[in-house]
């Protein structure tokens, strides 16, 4: 009897879906442009951070993902972006091709555009709850609530992607959506 599993793969000849794809280190814009010029639609999330530079202080745009890349392909788009320079591979889950739900892209979309200072209440949430932003520009959100670290800051863990960011909100901000078990 032959059990083996095929992997999964999100991508349609015909609907075109977002994925990840990882990048050399430090190759993230290059490959961002080298991408557009393809005509394929590619989405980097940067960051403004100020660095200090021996007396001088500088803005820099820095990805919020080192060496990730946000594509949205059909199938037929698949061999030309792993062609460009500085594409290592697409992201995978344990062997499967899967796409990155739209919502997920708008989330992380609205977080890059947030400049809200939130607080959350230690104690009021613990981990492991799932959790849905229900204030502020960032309003609609849902995730995995990883940790809280202190007064004012929380981890909320994307499932899609992997990766958990750290976001500042106040508890009033949030809502869980399971009840808490008095178990």
């Amino acid at each position: 009897m032959n059990t083996t599993l095929n992997p999964e793969n999100h991508l349609h000849p015909t609907e075109a879906r977002w994925f990840a794809v990882y990048t050399r280190y430090k190759r993230e814009k290059v490959v961002c442009d080298e991408l557009t010029r393809k005509g394929i639609e590619v989405f980097l999330p940067l960051q403004k951070i100020l660095r200090q530079y021996g007396r001088k202080k500088r803005w820099v745009e820095l990805p919020l993902f080192n060496c990730y890349v946000f594509v949205k392909i059909t199938k037929a788009n698949y061999a030309p972006v792993l062609s460009v320079e500085g594409v290592t591979k697409f992201i995978r889950f344990s062997q499967n091709l899967i796409s990155i739900p739209q919502e997920e892209i708008q989330m992380i979309k609205r977080i890059i555009g947030s400049e809200a200072l939130i607080e959350v209440e230690e104690g009021f949430y613990q981990s492991g709850d799932e959790v849905e932003i229900i204030a502020g520009n960032l309003s609609g959100m849902k995730g995995e609530l990883i940790e809280v670290q202190g007064k004012n800051k929380v981890l909320i863990e994307l499932s899609h992607l992997g990766y958990t960011l750290k976001i500042e909100l106040p508890a009033s901000y949030l809502r869980r959506l399971k009840p808490i078990s008095l178990i």
